[in-house]
Parts: structure tokens; sequence; C-alpha cells
């Protein structure tokens, strides 16, 4: 989770992309549970790529790890020199069998995971694989390539970046290997070279198929993860906290409201995630995600995201505004 998370700026100048928080509960962290119910046995520890993300944010990654009863290693790649090369940061903490994500990503998957094979690499189909590393299979099921953003159509396979591997030892040999070699794509060091130099030395790699892939690399598909998730969680989040006022205001599920929301003379849902200590008046905001410590006056908002300690006061239809910023529509 080293990355500077461009596209979801400006939300992300002052808040790591996988510490936005989703439906009430950062990207990461909901990641992190998601794996632990897919492992089906107990995490020991939970270790942390990041950039310079400073020591509020370790905190909140080792509550992270401690509220899954599992230790916690933070590791800083300094300079983004692809997948391969930031996994190589964690090699402290490679050893025995791993899980590997990149913590842009949410999923939605029935199964358990397969231990028996040397590898499993969650995929999902989609209709444009350019952008993504794809794999091609065998008649048996088993992974025959790993092709980094093919500009021809070979598979529509994409790896949607989670990875088990039975030995974390035999991985690290390869990304040493391609790292010592100077083996690079695209100009930075690729995990997809490491598993297909796996697979050429005989290792079998199974698949993990998910039912829903939620993408949170920008601000609409932040926002369409933030529905999605709403969705599936609809019947376990309650209507809002005690701690919350809702006076003269119509919320419409599924919503997620935080503690000591106010919401007055407004009209929420369906859809809607409103952050602890945000206060709304006279709004109608549906589709939307907005965060912590924001006052919200005279909204019309749809698809839209709104960052902490920000205020708007407007009726502008669908916004992206970061932490700390005011938009005045009376007065702009």
């Amino acid at each position: 989770m080293a990355g500077k998370g461009s596209r979801l700026r400006p939300h992300t100048l002052t808040v790591p992309k996988p510490l936005i928080p989703i439906a009430g509960k950062p990207i990461v962290q909901r990641l992190v549970e998601d794996i632990s119910k897919v492992a089906a046995e107990k995490i020991d520890e939970v270790a942390f790529v990041i950039g310079d993300f400073g020591t509020e944010v370790v905190r909140s990654l080792q509550e992270i790890a401690n509220s899954l009863g599992a230790n916690t290693s933070i590791y800083v790649q300094e300079e983004a020199m692809g997948t391969a090369h930031a996994i190589k940061c964690a090699e402290e903490s490679m050893k025995g069998n791993i899980v590997i994500a990149f913590a842009d990503t949410l999923f939605r998957a029935d199964f358990k995971l397969d231990t028996t094979s040397d590898g499993v690499i969650w995929v999902k189909k989609v209709e444009d694989p350019s952008a993504f590393g794809v794999v091609k299979l065998d008649d048996y099921g088993f992974i025959t390539d790993f092709i980094e953003k093919p500009k021809n159509f070979i598979s529509d396979l994409a790896i949607i970046g989670i990875y088990y591997f039975k030995s974390a030892e035999k991985l690290m040999t390869e990304i040493n290997y391609i790292i010592s070699q100077n083996i690079r794509i695209g100009g930075e060091y690729q995990l997809t070279t490491a598993l297909d130099n796996l697979r050429a030395k005989g290792a079998k790699f199974s698949l993990g198929k998910v039912d829903d892939w939620m993408d949170c690399g920008n601000k609409n598909a932040t926002v369409e993860t933030n529905c999605k998730i709403l969705e599936y969680e609809k019947n376990n989040v309650q209507k809002y906290p005690p701690t919350s006022r809702i006076e003269n205001s119509l919320i419409i599920p599924p919503c997620f409201i935080g503690e000591n929301v106010e919401v007055i003379n407004s009209k929420i849902g369906p859809y809607v995630s409103l952050g602890n200590h945000t206060k709304v008046t006279n709004s109608n905001i549906e589709n939307s995600l907005i965060q912590e410590q924001t006052i919200i006056n005279f909204g019309n908002l749809n698809n839209s995201m709104i960052g902490n300690f920000a205020k708007y006061y407007g009726v502008s239809r669908e916004i992206s505004l970061g932490d700390y910023s005011v938009f005045d529509f009376v007065t702009r």
C-alpha cells in the first residue's frame, strides 16, 4: 500500500488511499478482514508495505492487525519500483504460507482457500484486460502463463491483486533473482515475472475466483464500491447510532451513519455513508461518500465524495472535495 493514490486525488493528498473509509471502515481493514475469512485459519502476522505515511498511519495499521489477534510489521518502500520490489521490502516477513494483497481493491467470494496448491491467484473476468496482468489456463484449470498488461487479447481473466503461496521462501528466491538480474517490465520489477518463473519450475497455481471485485482507484469507482458494500451489508448496518441526531429528516437505507452525526431537514440515501461528527442540514444526498467532521448545508449531491473537515454550501449535483476544503456555491 505504498502508492500515492494519484487517481483518487484530492482525497489522497492527506490520507493514504487504503485508509479511506468505505461504509465507515478503512479499505485496508476491510481487505484484511475479507482475507482472514477466506483463509479459514488464524493469521499470525500482518505486514504492511507503506510509503512515508507518518506515525498516525502506523498506529492505525497496528490496530487493524491487533483486531485479528495478529502481530504487525511495517516496511517502507522509499521508491516505487514495481510490485515485486514492494514485496522485496517485506522480505523479513516472507516465511511459510502467506497471502499477498494490494490494498486498492475489495472483493466478495464464497469459498475457502485451497492450501494444497503451490499457490492460488485470485482472478475476475473483465471486458478490457489490457490494463491488468492476466492468466492463461490449461485443460485442467491450472495456470500456464502470466502476462502483464497484454496489448493484444490473450485472456480475459484479470489478476485482481490477491495471491496465496504455500512457500514464501520460493517466491522470494525468484524475486531476488529478477532484481539481481535487473529484469524489468515497463521499467519495474513485476510480480508476474516471478510467478512465471515459479510456474516454469513446476509450481502449480490454481484459481481463486471472486463473485465481485470492487475497485477503489478513483472517485467514481470508490463511490460505486461504497454503494456495493452498503448493499452487501444492509442487513447488518443499523439505521443510525443512538449518538446521532436525526431531526425532521428521512434516511433511506442502505446507509452508514457514523457516531455523533447530525442530520436536520434533509433526505439521506440510498447508498450514502456519513462519517463521524458530520453535520448535514437542508440537503438531499444519495449515492455519495462523506467522511468525518464535515459540514454540508443546502447540498443536492449525487455520486459525490467529500473528505474530512470539509465544508460544502451549494447545489451542485456531483462533486469531489478533498479534506479541509471549502465550497460555497453562493460566493465562489
